[in-house]
């Protein structure tokens, strides 16, 4: 091998080979992309796994600080303290099961119970605006109840699969976390495993660079998911006391809506804002109106405030590197690359003035040294 690569040919036969590979995955995008998506499907409960302890271990390595510091041995530490993780872990979901759901629920049998009124009142309003039910297409359906019995009639096999598939989805979210239990026992070892193979390819000089990287991408990471889970968390709490002082209705469900979407940056506030009135408003406008105002107000406390206490200057990302991120990453990978959007730009933001701008920097000085 050392022999053919001293040839003059052989890069130009290397070329080549890479430009036929890649002219081949070109023209046949689609069948690579499935049989890759098919690939990684085969791991989809370790790579959940491998998410799920990303995401517990800043928790796991706090406990194993704080509350067990006292013990001696590092083994017996990290197990504890892995073990009363994933104890509190289990604890928030019996309690978001046994306290949120029924709350979902109850809105949700409510909401439905008084579709009918609401359906009477929507179509009322549109005709004192001068405006056509007809046109619309609402004379058609003489009850929301009606239209929901036709539709779960026509759809029973939809519906049937897309109950499997949940059942399925909850058995591999199971697995992933009690996958994630072992990887967080082995942290260490896998630390070490891929530190030893990434000094084996890079050598022992770049092995510092990479290392530096790595951990400012950990570090950006873990602290946009914790805070992040820790925003939503004050920002579905103060919605559901206001929401109970004003005796609003569907808290349960609103609430939910709301910190579920506070997750999404930049759109999310703006989608829980407009459900929660569009529920509302059909219910109480008084209170539709108390919603969005309190809605406002919330978010920006939550820029102003809660965020910049929460974060800090750890991220640095101006607004408008955002709001592009959130765009792109929607338009290519849709939620998922909403939710990493602001993560990924501040990654890209800090190999951009740390590595790029330092590099280019670095030749022009070289330049000017040789001019």
């Amino acid at each position: 091998m050392k022999n053919l690569k001293g040839k003059k040919w052989y890069p130009y036969a290397v070329a080549a080979c890479i430009a036929v590979v890649l002219f081949v995955v070109l023209t046949n995008l689609q069948t690579v992309l499935n049989a890759v998506g098919k690939f990684i499907g085969f791991f989809r409960p370790l790579i959940l796994g491998c998410i799920v302890a990303y995401i517990v271990n800043p928790l796991s390595t706090l406990l194993e600080k704080t509350a067990f510091r006292w013990v001696k041995k590092e083994k017996s530490r990290r197990g504890l303290s892995v073990l009363l993780t994933f104890l509190l872990v289990v604890a928030f979901l019996v309690f978001t099961v046994v306290i949120l759901i029924p709350q979902l629920i109850t809105s949700v049998r409510t909401f439905l119970a008084n579709a009918d009124d609401y359906y009477g009142t929507i179509k009322g309003w549109i005709e004192s605006k001068g405006l056509s039910p007809e046109k619309l297409g609402l004379d058609k359906m003489k009850s929301v109840s009606e239209a929901l019995m036709n539709l779960a009639t026509e759809n029973t096999s939809a519906i049937l699969r897309t109950t499997m598939n949940v059942g399925s989805g909850v058995m591999r979210w199971v697995i992933a976390l009690i996958l994630s239990l072992y990887l967080l026992l082995e942290k260490e070892v896998l630390k070490n495993g891929c530190a030893r193979l990434i000094k084996a390819c890079s050598g022992e000089e770049r092995y510092g660079t990479i290392r530096v990287f790595l951990g400012k991408c950990n570090m950006v990471f873990n602290r946009y998911i914790v805070f992040n889970l820790i925003d939503s968390l004050i920002i579905g709490t103060v919605n559901a006391i206001v929401m109970v002082i004003f005796g609003m209705q569907y808290v349960g469900l609103i609430t939910f809506v709301v910190a579920l979407t506070n997750l999404i940056p930049t759109f999310g506030p703006l989608i829980g804002g407009a459900f929660g009135a569009f529920i509302l408003v059909l219910v109480n406008p008084v209170h539709a109106l108390i919603f969005l105002i309190l809605t406002v107000v919330l978010q920006v406390c939550d820029g102003y405030v809660i965020k910049p206490r929460l974060f800090g200057n750890s991220l640095g990302v101006s607004g408008l590197w955002i709001l592009v991120g959130v765009l792109v990453g929607g338009n290519m990978f849709g939620i998922v690359g909403i939710l990493l959007s602001i993560p990924v730009v501040a990654i890209i933001d800090f190999l951009y003035r740390n590595y790029v701008i330092t590099a280019l920097e670095r030749r022009h000085d070289e330049a000017k040294l040789e001019g």
